[in-house]
């Protein structure tokens, strides 16, 4: 199976719980995915707010044949900042995630070693106002090796199992 064919495979998982956007994308990207929330603390009536918190997460969809360092790094620096972008930091701003998943036919060697190495994370006042976090999943398909940055690790069961499952 080629990249192209996993991502359309796996674009409907995540048809639930987030706004799937495939036209008008970000030009190295094939899809995008955006989850908001928001939640309202109330001390017993309406009038008595304690808080608003809001939570986004942009998740950015690519494919490759060939996966090389310097192209995660591009992909990775690319989602990042137009991840930023988005966000609107106050009082109620919990968190606002990046996410990129990078399907790719063949990963170089060095890619399995240094994902771990593409970190960017962002706090807004000290916290106060929230904080950012980037999540990286590379998913080597010919070896079914799935990588991720420490951020990401809770993506990597997901990915791995709809890997098994396609590949079965």
């Amino acid at each position: 199976m080629t990249s192209s064919e996993a991502l359309e495979k796996l674009l409907p998982s995540y048809t639930d719980y987030y706004d799937l956007i495939t036209e008008n994308i970000l030009p190295p990207f094939k899809a995008e995915a955006k989850f908001v929330s928001h939640m309202e603390q109330y001390f017993l009536v309406h009038s008595a707010k304690l808080s608003d918190i809001d939570s986004t997460e942009h998740i950015y969809f690519a494919t490759e044949e060939s996966l090389s360092f310097e192209r995660l790094s591009e992909l990775s620096k690319i989602a990042w900042e137009e991840g930023l972008k988005t966000v609107t930091p106050y009082y109620g701003h919990r968190n606002s995630d990046v996410t990129v998943i990078v399907l790719c036919d063949n990963a170089d060697d060095e890619v399995i070693k240094k994902c771990k190495k593409i970190r960017y994370s962002k706090s807004y006042k000290f916290m106060i106002y929230g904080w950012s976090n980037f999540k990286l999943v590379v998913a080597d398909l010919k070896t079914g090796n799935v990588v991720t940055n420490n951020f990401g690790s809770e993506i990597k069961g997901f990915i791995k199992k709809f890997i098994k499952k396609c590949t079965s």
